[in-house]
Parts: structure tokens; C-alpha cells; sequence
């Protein structure tokens, strides 16, 4: 090989590796502050979310914003060292929650809820009151024992939030896409 084409090559080389190592940190940047994969265990979500569903999560929404009622997020397990859960914020600060008859209730309406299997009422009877930087947290299934949400570990310290779930990319069938 002549040396003119072995520095071509050496130099060529040397830009794919750093192109290669730019695309490393951005990938670890982006997984570390910005967005990250959520994958799904269990059936406390159920309609919403199926087991072993894939879901994208916004690491930075809540920097900028706060939970808002009827987002799907992730969150530090309150009851378990290393664990996450994913719930639907139901209720935000200064709001009344109230289950009763199996219904939940914000501030005292009904709350209408097109995210729950039908006939999937919560047997739990409880009031709470979301206090400052907190959320009230619930499971889409509300059968019993299929959700530890905040009828089990109370309210939930926005702090606790590593992310909002928005879009399922696995599995591909109808329910691929963002969620509702």
C-alpha cells in the first residue's frame, strides 16, 4: 500500500471512530437526561398497558412542568427499594380524592374514566387531600389486589416521578402508538 493511501485510509478510519464515539455520547445523553424505555410487568394498567409492553418515557417533562390529572408516569416504588411503578395521575395538589361505591371522585364529581375495563370498580372506600408537590395515583385495573397504587402507599411527592410515559413502540399491532 502506497503511503498516500495508507493515511487516507488511517485518516478515514479515525473519522468513523469519531463519529462512532459522538454517536455514543449523544445515545447516553439522551437515555440519561432525556428520554427513556419503559418496560412493563405486571397488569396494574390493564386496559392501558399490557405486560411485557414497551413504552417511551419524557425524563424532562416535569423540569419544566408538573404532573397534570390523567398522565401515565413512572415513579420510585414508595413500599420497595429499586422498583418503579407505572400509575395515571388522577389527582394534583390541592385536590379531593374520594373513592366510594367503587367510583372515584375528584373534588366531589364523578370522575369519568375511559381508561378502566368496564365494570372494574375499586372496593376501597378512602378521602384524601393531595397535599403540596404531591400527586394521587391510581392503576387503570381496579380490581383488587391488582394495583399498589395510592389507596395503598397514599400520595406521592412529585420528586418520586422519573418520567411520563407518551408511546408505546412495542408491540406492533393496534396498540402501537401514543398513549391516551
Amino acid at each position: 500500500m502506497s503511503e498516500d493511501k495508507s493515511n487516507k485510509f488511517k485518516n478515514e478510519a479515525f473519522e468513523w471512530i469519531k463519529s462512532i464515539l459522538l454517536a455514543v455520547v449523544i445515545a447516553i445523553i439522551i437515555k440519561t437526561f432525556i428520554f427513556n424505555t419503559t418496560y412493563v410487568l405486571g397488569n396494574s394498567m390493564y386496559p392501558t398497558l399490557h405486560e411485557k409492553d414497551r413504552l417511551f418515557t419524557n425524563k424532562i417533562v416535569y423540569i419544566v412542568d408538573e404532573p397534570k390529572r390523567g398522565d401515565i408516569v413512572v415513579l420510585h416504588a414508595p413500599d420497595e427499594m429499586n422498583k418503579d411503578y407505572i400509575k395515571r395521575v388522577i389527582g394534583v395538589e390541592g385536590d379531593t380524592v374520594q373513592i366510594k361505591n367503587g367510583y372515584v371522585y375528584l373534588n366531589g364529581e364523578k370522575l369519568h374514566e375511559d381508561y378502566v375495563a368496564p365494570n372494574s370498580y375499586t372496593n376501597e372506600e378512602l378521602k384524601i387531600e393531595v397535599g403540596k408537590d404531591e400527586v394521587f395515583v391510581l392503576g387503570d385495573n381496579r380490581l383488587k389486589n391488582a394495583s399498589k397504587d395510592s389507596r395503598y402507599f397514599g400520595t406521592v411527592n412529585i420528586d418520586e416521578i422519573t418520567g411520563k410515559a407518551f408511546f408505546r413502540y412495542y408491540p406492533f399491532n393496534d396498540r402501537f402508538g401514543t398513549l391516551k
